[in-house]
């Protein structure tokens, strides 16, 4: 893996545009062998997993209620 603070930093569209591409294609790969590894079907873009093993959390609880009142 390569250590991206070895590069110099700069304004230059085309460079920051191949490194968004470079990042991009590292995220595409990372993804490809995520889903190879998991097994599991590939999810959809903006999919939310909901974890069911967690418990409500009681300050989020009371600030949606709150929130309510005010609406």
């Amino acid at each position: 893996m390569t250590d991206d603070r070895s590069k110099p930093l700069t304004n230059d569209p085309q460079e920051l545009l191949n490194s968004k591409h470079e990042a991009d294609k590292h995220k595409s790969q990372f993804s490809s062998f995520v889903r190879s590894v998991s097994g599991e079907a590939p999810m959809e873009k903006g999919q939310v997993v909901e974890p069911q093993h967690r418990e409500t959390d009681q300050q989020n609880n009371m600030k949606d209620v709150e929130n309510r009142m005010l609406e």
